[in-house]
């Protein structure tokens, strides 16, 4: 089987371990953060909208919905404490896809690819505005994203997505001046559709942003159910110390099991794993370049993301996608050692010249994977429920617009996002076990295969393209 180029270099290994040695075992972004507490529920309370969740999705529907109805009384149930989960672990890309990227549209909703490629830029906007005009300190820069081919097969695909304006192909000299590594053959500036920014920082400053336009927000009260009366004009919400009565229910519980039976088996948790370094020195900044600060990715199946914080550290993540047998999510799941040295392992043979550097925060986040790799929405009690989940690692912006959308159903609005094919459509749920372990680990296998074989998909690859299934970066 052929070598890739991170099988053909070789760090030291004591150069990783003495890099991972005494790194943090705590998300950077949540280390420290300025962001006050709230109180549990403790009591029986009425509302007319009900969000659970206290991650992106559901600050953003808690928002956006009092920007619609200010008088409305709003509340956000959160089982632990605000951006605790997938929102405070991320890598803090913040990209206009809606649809896990135009080859992922393209294949599933290829009549209304412009239109979704509109949409998810307005709404990349529209958060630049929000941003800019609050004046929120969450680290945004619209720097877009560099894709990087480091295995020949991957050049032809970047040379062909150029346009000249925002997409802009860099031959092998030309991408290394950007940022300099011996791994790149070629590189892709995809200059509008990304931003870079801190999602700690903006989950703070969602939180804040609703706690002052009147959003009561209550933390470490986990829902246990909902339910609804025979005359269906009610939505009841119980937590472990309290319950609420609501008009309306926004579920925005992500990777964690549904409230909604129907949709138990719509998501399956991925452990996706990050280190971040210290501080570069300006010496070791230029040994690298990365004048123009892109969030970049290169472009295997399994592959790594990174991108630079505000202070010059380089975050590092991906690669590894782990599912647990029956989507276990478990505190022991995020110091995995094996991840970690790889992870490191590939850092090192990406960035030689950064020998010496250290990490010092290591951490895991889940994915709330879908079937069809991107956000899905349900509804239930008729209408008075909405759901959106399976963002599958690109919902730091698609958040917004799923919260737009469930609060588009919740009002009975017929709109150009709720009258999309990608918003009507539920994907096929994951089989039950063992066949989901079985399926994950076995697809998982034949992508690590098909980036040791020139990107060439096999016959389970194939299949699962033909049925509407298939994945790639």
């Amino acid at each position: 089987m052929p070598e890739t180029v991170f099988d053909r270099s070789h760090p030291n290994p004591s150069l990783v371990a003495t890099a991972l040695d005494g790194s943090s075992l705590e998300p950077f972004w949540l280390d420290g953060l300025d962001i006050p507490s709230w109180p549990a529920l403790e009591t029986e309370e009425r509302f007319d909208l009900v969000v659970v969740g206290g991650g992106f999705t559901g600050l953003w529907t808690a928002l956006l919905a009092k920007e619609r109805n200010p008088d409305a009384r709003v509340a956000i149930l959160e089982a632990r404490t605000v951006a605790w989960a997938a929102s405070g672990r991320n890598g803090g890309f913040c990209e206009a896809s809606l649809t896990h990227g135009e080859s992922n549209g393209e294949r599933r909703w290829p009549k209304e690819l412009e239109l979704l490629e509109r949409l998810g830029l307005e709404n990349l906007d529209e958060i630049e505005e929000t941003v800019t005009g609050r004046g929120w300190d969450c680290d945004f820069e619209r720097t877009g994203t560099l894709s990087v081919a480091t295995e020949d097969y991957q050049v032809d695909d970047l040379r062909a997505a150029h346009n000249g304006t925002t997409e802009l192909f860099l031959a092998e000299d030309a991408v290394r001046q950007e940022l300099d590594s011996p791994t790149y053959l070629a590189g892709l500036w995809s200059k509008r559709s990304t931003a870079m920014l801190n999602p700690g920082k903006l989950a703070a400053e969602l939180a804040r942003a609703c706690a002052e336009a009147g959003v009561e927000i209550f933390e470490r009260s986990p829902v246990l159910g909902i339910d609804s009366n025979s005359t269906k004009d009610t939505v009841f919400v119980e937590t472990r110390t309290g319950s609420a009565q609501a008009d309306r229910v926004a579920l925005a519980t992500n990777a964690f099991p549904s409230l909604l039976k129907r949709y138990r088996l719509h998501t399956v948790p991925v452990y996706d794993y990050v280190l971040m370094t210290e501080p570069l020195t300006d010496a070791q900044l230029a040994s690298i370049g990365w004048g123009n600060r892109q969030g970049v990715a290169d472009l295997a199946n399994q592959f790594h993301y990174y991108r630079l914080s505000a202070d010059n550290r380089i975050l590092w993540g991906g690669y590894d996608a782990i599912y647990h047998y029956g989507g276990a999510i478990k505190p022991e799941y995020d110091d995995r050692r094996a991840s970690y040295e790889t992870l490191a392992t590939h850092f090192f043979a990406t960035f030689p010249q950064l020998e010496g550097l250290r990490f010092s925060h290591r951490w895991a986040g889940v994915i709330d994977t879908s079937t069809r790799f991107c956000a899905f929405f349900g509804a239930a009690r008729q209408g008075r429920v909405a759901y959106a989940a399976g963002f599958t690692g690109l919902g730091v912006a698609a958040t917004r617009f799923a919260a737009n959308v469930m609060l588009d159903r919740l009002s009975g609005l017929e709109t150009e996002r709720t009258s999309l094919q990608m918003v009507r459509q539920v994907p096929p749920p994951f089989p039950p076990e063992p066949a989901a372990y079985l399926g994950v680990q076995a697809t998982r296998w034949a992508l690590d295969r098909a980036d040791h074989n020139g990107g060439r998909r096999n016959l389970l690859l194939r299949t699962l393209d033909a049925a509407g299934l298939g994945f790639d970066s």
